[in-house]
């Protein structure tokens, strides 16, 4: 019985000093263990004993209320176990609670039937080995019951359905009933076993655990909810549980007019019951649901055809293992891949597989499958990287002329792409973070600023996409729909690319979810025809009148609202799968949702999906795809879930070891995010007295969010640069590899591969590292303490400032729509291929180029310029030179710059070249000025003549 072990007195717990309900029950059921392993070898009488005796009651009453939210063990089973302890029966209760915490930890309850003592009964339908083969390969899940139900109701439910599993079902699934809407919630956010959510008629909204760390999962539920009647609750708790985890399938069970409701709410529920009069179809149904969600129709395909007897006549010798089991010489390539690989090896679209380029089979199910998971209205498969997603975005949307506003330290396909597609490029600058020598992210003050710059030049119907990278390599996260919201009551058709190659599993996880482009664009293009914020706008509208909007301070310091009839909602994401979530290197995918697709985008989008993709894509990398999508919608929430708490602990290790922040620091939010974006004026994700409850708030309201499972290490202190922090250290020395640096940070992600065991090797790495620092600085002498003291202030204190983007040379620069004023844009690739030319071009070291500087003259960069780190151009082709950037260029320490030759300087264009061009520019400018004009004279005559009297 519940209150058996959940006395009222003590149900609120003391969870608050774990990161996490998971750790906490984890950590649970190894003290409870321990304690009563303890207790078993104390007598009654000894002092020792009252206080482990109280310290087994104080752990029963925490994990109560989160083992009423899992199958296993179960109300039941831990009610006895709770018992047993209560008279005094620790022995049997050591067994069973050392046999729970095993099954636990191994997973085995999944494949088990077990009772608390022994070792477990098979059950009577498993009759041979290979039926116990079969029960063992079938995954296991736990459905939901939400309904307030009796100890014998539930007992009773649970053995009607072990009565309807068959031995050649393809999944084996428990249930798990809670009373409350309040612990449905929970119960959805806590249980990773969950695929299915059944909810019944009737139910109290109030849970009857008060525990804080539960709580936090109902700081967003409206209380006002209470006050709806119970029969109406179902729906409103099946919209917050779609809201929360897309991903489960749910089911309404009720007694009231079933047509009714079915018309209502029958978008949220993959299908309604009346009353209890089907159960067979709900058990199948849920079956099935599940089933729909495990198919891989590719990798299914690719399978089946590896198993085809096959004559290869065509290209690639590879193709069923062939070149290689025929040699003498390479058949250690066999033994170490295996021969599955091989067999699945082929050129072929045909017998049963597909084509990418056209696909009408598996393939394009693959991809429908990879849009449900994705949230998208399409989905697209790339096997050579987001590099080409990218670029195939780019060229489909964007025409010659075009204006597009893209972030200057975005990934370099992007830049490559523009100069293909042939557009004008306006370069967004960052908030500098100096300090670490990295920047942040692209203000939205500066993005609305230049929408009026162009509008005011006349040229904001040019002006066709926004170009942000979300999230950016250091973590930080845009407020995705406030940044759409604003952008589109300037320009309502603004298209919007959302690089999210690092972001891929973002869509796992509500707090990570609210922040990804996919998810926004559904949010918007529903908000765009709700009557209520239709009325919203108006009255916006009626407050922000047409002087308002000539006024630039008010405008940049106000929450803009888009015009809900002239919005055209279209939004791209491009993931790099194989970073973030499962899937061979090179697998990717696109992301659309477009209103205008069809009308506007669809023919253009396959010509250059055509161009950049491959005609012989890689099977395996599909394959890849497409059972990373299926990890995605069955466990993606519970592996991105574990991916934070990893994050948080190496976070907190850090910050609570003596030695360890004696050296290092992991940037807290306040050291990236400037108090300016910060709305919540959050400090820090994670303080020792609170946890991490800060963590959702601000992901809530900040302009900038941060990931924490980006952990940037500020190294400064121990003396030594990221380049060789990570190469002679991590990499050479432990075998820790890494992607990022900057001069005095290193930067650690946390993945859905990361592991506990990971997470501790990492620690006492960075222990050993510290460890050699403190020695090596104590066996200095004098001389060498002032040498290591004026490294770390350098590393610390003296980082040279970080340059803005500083314009593009006349020659290259954009114009108004009179031709006269100069806008933020150039002509990207123009400047690129003008450099092909070597006549263009001369080349100009550090020395003689800031000498040229002082004089006046302008140096323009003839190529990307691109230092590691950062790792972004800090010149375009066709960008001046600045003083800042070259100051920037000499204080540089790091050995790799990518466009610059150190025994020749920078590839600039010479003055005749510039000459030439800025001569062409002005010409076209001239003309277009001149055509205007005329445009104008005609337009003026054919008025005059519309209005001259008539005889």
């Amino acid at each position: 019985m519940k209150e058996t072990f959940t006395p009222a007195a003590n149900r609120s717990g003391s969870m608050t000093r774990h990161r996490s309900v998971w750790e906490m029950r984890a950590d649970g059921w190894i003290s409870l263990v321990d304690e009563l392993s303890r207790l078993a070898t104390l007598a009654r009488d000894q002092p020792e004993f009252e206080r482990r005796i109280a310290r087994v009651r104080q752990i029963i009453t925490d994990l109560a209320p989160v083992e009423s939210y899992w199958a296993f063990p179960g109300h039941r089973v831990f009610g006895e176990l709770a018992t047993w302890i209560e008279r005094g029966e620790l022995a049997r209760a050591y067994q069973a609670a050392r046999r729970i915490h095993r099954m636990l930890a191994a997973q085995t309850y999944r494949h088990e039937t077990s009772t608390l003592e022994g070792e477990g009964e098979l059950p009577s339908q498993i009759e041979t080995d290979s039926e116990r083969q079969a029960q063992l390969s079938r995954p296991y899940f736990e459905v939901l019951i939400v309904d307030e139900m009796s100890p014998s109701e539930e007992d009773a439910l649970r053995r009607r359905v072990q009565r309807k599993r068959m031995p050649d079902d393809d999944f084996i699934f428990d249930v798990v009933v809670v009373p409350s809407f309040e612990d449905a919630l929970v119960a959805t956010m806590v249980n990773f076993n969950l695929q299915a959510v059944v909810i019944r008629h009737g139910f109290p909204f109030r849970s009857m655990y008060h525990s804080d760390m539960l709580r936090r999962f109902l700081e967003s539920v409206d209380d006002s909810i209470e006050q709806i009647p119970e029969l109406e609750r179902g729906p409103l708790l099946g919209r917050q549980i779609a809201h929360l985890r897309p991903e489960l399938d749910l089911y309404l069970v009720t007694d009231v007019d079933v047509e009714d409701v079915a018309a209502r709410v029958g978008e949220i529920f993959k299908r309604i019951f009346f009353r209890e009069e089907d159960h067979t179809e709900l058990y199948s149904s849920i079956m099935k649901g599940v089933g729909e969600r495990h198919r891989t129709p590719f990798f299914h395909a690719l399978r089946e055809y590896a198993k085809q007897p096959t004559g290869v006549f065509h290209a690639l010798p590879l193709a069923r293992g062939k070149s290689i089991m025929n040699s003498n010489w390479i058949g250690d390539l066999q033994q170490f891949y295996g021969m599955n690989l091989f067999m699945a090896e082929t050129s072929a679209t045909s017998g049963g597989l597909d084509s990418l380029l056209d696909p009408v089979g598996p393939l394009k199910l693959a991809q429908e499958y990879a849009a449900r998971a994705g949230g998208a209205r399409r989905t697209y498969f790339a096997t050579n990287g987001t590099s080409t997603c990218n670029k195939i975005v780019v060229q489909a949307l964007i025409r010659p002329d075009d204006i597009v506003l893209v972030d200057r330290n975005c990934h370099k396909s992007h830049h490559y792409g523009l100069v293909l597609a042939g557009a004008q490029v306006a370069y967004l600058d960052s908030y500098p973070l100096d300090p670490y020598s990295m920047y942040g992210a692209v203000p939205l003050r500066h993005i609305k600023q230049t929408l009026l710059d162009y509008r005011r030049a006349g040229t904001l119907s040019r002006v066709r996409m926004v170009l942000l990278t979300n999230c950016t390599f250091d973590g930080l996260v845009y407020n995705v729909e406030r940044v759409m919201m604003e952008c589109l009551a300037i320009k309502p058709d603004l298209i919007f690319l959302w690089d999210e190659a690092w972001f891929a599993f973002a869509r796992c996880h509500p707090i990570y979810r609210q922040r990804t482009g996919m998810a926004t664009a559904k949010l918007l293009a529903e908000r765009m025809v709700d009557p209520e914020y239709a009325r919203q706008h108006a009255a916006f509208a009626e407050s922000f009148d047409d002087a308002a909007w000539d006024d630039d301070d008010r405008v940049l310091a106000t929450r803009l609202l888009p015009d809900p009839k002239k919005v055209r909602v279209r939004v791209y994401a491009t993931h790099s799968t194989h970073k973030t979530l499962t899937s061979l290197r090179q697998g990717s995918m696109i992301h659309v949702w477009d209103q205008d697709f069809k009308d506007k985008a669809e023919e253009a989008f396959h010509e250059a999906y055509m161009t950049h993709t491959s005609t012989s894509p890689n099977y395996q990398i599909l394959a890849s795809l497409d059972v990373g999508r299926r990890q995605v919608e069955l466990e993606g929430y519970e592996l991105v879930q574990r991916q934070l708490e990893l994050a948080m602990s190496l976070r907190e290790q850090v910050l609570k070891h003596p030695l360890l922040k004696k050296y290092f620091s992991f940037l807290r939010v306040s050291d990236i995010v400037p108090l300016e974006f910060r709305e919540s004026a959050v400090e820090s994700y994670y303080s020792p007295d609170s946890g991490w409850s800060n963590l959702e708030m601000a992901w809530r309201t900040d302009e900038f969010a941060l990931d924490p499972s980006r952990a940037t290490l500020s190294i400064g202190a121990t003396g030594l640069d990221g380049d060789t922090f990570k190469n002679r250290q991590l990499m050479d020395k432990y075998g820790i590899q890494i992607n990022k640096t900057s001069r005095n940070t290193v930067l650690f992600m946390t993945h859905i591969g990361s592991t506990r065991s990971s997470i501790a090797y990492l620690i006492e790495v960075l222990v050993k590292i510290a460890r050699d620092v403190d020695q090596q600085i104590a066996d200095m002498s004098a001389i060498e303490r002032r040498i290591h003291a004026k490294r770390v202030r350098s590393l610390t204190l003296e980082q040279p400032p970080l340059p803005d983007f500083s314009s593009f040379h006349f020659a290259f620069r954009g114009r108004s729509v009179e031709g006269r004023a100069e806008t933020r844009d150039g002509d990207i690739r123009s400047a690129f291929f003008l450099s092909y030319d070597d006549e263009n071009c001369e080349y100009i070291d550090m020395g003689d180029a800031a000498q040229a500087i002082r004089s006046g003259r302008e140096l323009v960069s003839a190529l990307f310029v691109i230092p590691y780190p950062p790792g972004f151009p800090i010149l375009v082709p066709g960008q001046v030179i600045s003083a800042e950037i070259l100051q920037f260029m000499q204080a540089l320490d790091v050995r790799e710059i990518h466009g610059f030759r150190p025994e020749l300087g920078f590839r600039i264009f010479n003055d005749a070249a510039l000459a030439r061009v800025a001569q062409a520019t002005a010409a076209r400018a001239a003309l277009a000025v001149s055509d205007r004009a005329a445009l104008v004279a005609v337009a003026d005559t054919v008025i005059d003549v519309a209005e001259a009297p008539r005889d």
